[in-house]
């Protein structure tokens, strides 16, 4: 297991966000047809299931985003 993350770890050194971004449409693509596919019986967990996993992906990748966004660089500091 860990020489597979290792070996994540090289490709998302090598990738950019153009490859970043294929890679989540897809994913979101692939979730759409599972979605669809599910019976009417079905749909209640599969869409309890999504909304879990959207709200505890999102949130840390928010909260990331949010703390580079706001770092202060030494070197963009204004001086006053």
């Amino acid at each position: 297991m860990k020489e597979l993350l290792d070996c994540a770890d090289r490709y998302m050194k090598k990738v950019d966000w153009k490859d970043r971004v294929l890679m989540q449409v897809a994913l979101c693509s692939m979730g759409v047809m599972i979605g669809t596919s599910a019976s009417d019986k079905a749909k209640k967990p599969v869409r309890f299931g999504a909304k879990f996993l959207f709200v505890t992906t999102c949130v840390p990748l928010a909260i990331k985003t949010a703390s580079v966004f706001l770092e202060v660089k030494p070197e963009c500091k204004k001086i006053y």
